[in-house]
């Protein structure tokens, strides 16, 4: 892949970058402001407009957080997020309980994979459905709200529907790796 094509902001920030940078990371995070909110803060307007929903998605969800990092990796998986993936294989997924199967599984296998279970399969399948045909058939939403309830069916499409955007940016900013988070599994 080519160079990045928006480079992060560097230190020292300005005021309220540095607020928004310090708002936006976990409160102990042990890494530096990631690369991508380096990104966004350059527009401060945006980067204030969708801190409250991306928070909200990963600090006061109605869903496990199980569910909401399984849905993320695969939907970055799904765009080709490399970035994203990492990012949240190695910083969520695994303190919510993910095997090192299912994340891996998440880039590189089906529905079907034996290390999904079938309620993760399902939000495998909803995820895959959303990024192929920017809906769900109704035989699969009957099986999430056999699952789900109706609240929970929003989140998890808002969730999907947020990882889209990230995964947009990403990609074509071309933001680089963090130096601790991993890159796809091989096949």
């Amino acid at each position: 892949m080519s160079s990045e094509r928006i480079l992060p902001l560097e230190p020292p920030y300005p005021t309220e970058a540095a607020v928004w940078l310090k708002r936006a990371m976990p409160g102990r995070a042990p890494v530096d402001p990631l690369r991508l909110f380096r990104i966004f803060v350059k527009n401060q307007g945006l980067a204030d407009a969708m801190q409250p929903l991306g928070g909200h998605l990963l600090g006061s969800p109605t869903i496990q957080g199980r569910d909401r990092e399984l849905l993320i990796l695969r939907t970055c998986a799904r765009c080709n997020a490399e970035y994203e993936w990492g990012v949240h294989s190695v910083g969520f997924a695994r303190w919510e309980g993910l095997s090192e199967a299912a994340i891996q599984a998440t880039a590189l296998g089906e529905a079907s994979d034996t290390a999904f279970t079938a309620r993760d399969a399902l939000l495998v399948r909803l995820a895959d459905a959303l990024h192929d045909g920017a809906t769900v058939p109704d035989d699969l939403f009957a099986e999430i709200s056999s699952e789900w309830s109706e609240a929970e069916i929003l989140e998890l499409l808002m969730v999907c529907g947020f990882y889209h955007f990230v995964s947009f940016a990403v990609n074509t900013t071309r933001v680089a790796p963090e130096p601790w988070a991993p890159g796809f599994p091989e096949a």
